[in-house]
């Protein structure tokens, strides 16, 4: 197996697993047809672009079959016996723009050892590939992958070039859903994500045109979602004792794939997906961050209809002021507290919350209790304004608080 020369060093403050740079790379590996069970040999080359897939045949390279136009002598050089070779020809081509891998079986949800799948964008497939290491599988995976993503950031540039300031695409990517079905079994369905100005969208196809972006399955404003990593797979089999050392309750035995991430929307709706590489998980998670932190910075406020005792209220979370209630006729402001003053909530899980803020002249807590339409999308729009306001006074908050970030480089 070779490769192309070595990568920049990464720059200070950021991991260099993350910006592994497109690569170059040739190796002989097994095709595998899961049918039949056979594999043959097969050789691999990796451009920034393209995986083409060689196959061995035997070729004429000289002799009287070599482009002979006219009779020779039988003294004549040309007309010696033929001369044949075994060569690597092409046959098949996969673009890497846009195309995703995976490395689990269809239907049976089973992950493939040293080995995974790349699906074109037009749904061309390089087969199953298998490696003859796991070391030399898990560069090949790093590798392709890193190819995808510039290949993806690129389409970025251009899609941003057609876009508002304030609407600008700061990451996307394929991903797996996870699906419950109706008799408890669990499958997993590739979806694009994408984060977007203010939204986060779920695509079952990539948006490759401005007008792609209205036919999103799902689009949830990014301010009223909740992203949460919840599984880690470290190293093979240690995913669960990472979760257990971690102090992660929630995470769930029955499923197998590693790098997890969930997305609570507004009314407790929840998406829970996965990705190939721990290096990608901690990328989303930095993106989500990144991408709320800005769309809160953008809008400055949210507003909330609510209601106590019978009455109609209006709850702002305001970026500069912090919360405030007041009455939806009059606009009569009845409180406010600063973000420092919150000292804690608990809810029903349904409706109602009770915020605990501090009074700053008698230090005595006051209870503030309000019933929302929406409680879950109102608890995470606080928790975005609250941590935008941190990470605007501690720019290192973000990574501190970064699971994935702490524990993936190792993938």
């Amino acid at each position: 197996s070779t490769q192309g020369p070595p990568p920049p060093a990464a720059p200070r403050g950021r991991p260099g697993c993350l910006l592994v740079p497109a690569r170059t790379k040739t190796a002989v590996a097994l095709l595998y047809d899961e049918e039949s069970e056979n594999a043959y040999d097969v050789r691999l080359k990796l451009t920034k672009e393209v995986l083409t897939i060689q196959k061995q045949d035997v070729v004429c390279v000289g002799g009287s079959h070599q482009g002979r136009n006219a009779p020779s002598s039988p003294s004549s050089p040309i007309a010696k016996d033929p001369r044949y070779e075994k060569r690597w020809l092409d046959t098949l081509s996969v673009p890497l723009s846009m195309a995703r891998i995976s490395r689990y079986k269809a239907g049976a949800e089973k992950l493939r050892w040293n080995a995974f799948e790349v699906l074109a964008l037009d749904g061309v497939s390089s087969g199953i590939l298998r490696f003859y290491t796991a070391q030399e599988g898990a560069d090949w995976l790093r590798a392709v992958s890193a190819n995808i993503r510039e290949l993806t950031l690129q389409n970025m540039k251009m899609a941003n070039k057609c876009c508002s300031p304030s609407n600008q695409v700061v990451h996307m990517g394929w991903v797996n859903e996870k699906l419950q079905g109706a008799d408890s079994s669990q499958t997993f369905r590739p979806k694009f994500l994408a984060l977007k100005g203010p939204s986060f969208y779920v695509f079952s196809t990539p948006p490759v045109s401005t007008f792609d972006w209205v036919r999103a399955e799902r689009t949830y404003h990014l301010c009223e979602v909740l992203f949460k990593v919840h599984k880690f797979w470290l190293t093979e089999d240690c995913w669960l004792q990472a979760n257990l050392y971690l102090g992660l309750q929630d995470f769930d035995f029955e499923d197998q794939r590693p790098y997890c991430f969930s997305v609570v929307a507004s009314h407790g709706k929840s998406h829970v997906f996965n990705v190939e590489l721990g290096s990608e998980l901690a990328v989303w998670e930095k993106s989500f961050q990144r991408a709320t932190f800005m769309e809160v910075q953008r809008t400055g406020s949210r507003t909330y209809m609510c209601s106590w005792q019978g009455e109609v209220l209006c709850f702002t979370v305001d970026f500069a002021l912090g919360f405030t209630c007041f009455e939806s006729k009059t606009k009569n402001v009845l409180w406010r507290f600063k973000f420092s003053q919150l000292k804690g909530s608990s809810d029903d899980g349904k409706t109602r919350v009770k915020l605990l803020f501090q009074n700053l002249d008698t230090k005595q807590i006051e209870t503030k209790e309000l019933e929302f339409q929406d409680l879950t999308a109102v608890l995470h729009c606080i928790h975005s304004f609250i941590a935008a306001k941190v990470a605007s006074v501690d720019p290192g908050f973000m990574d501190s608080q970064s699971l994935a970030r702490k524990y993936m480089f190792s993938s």
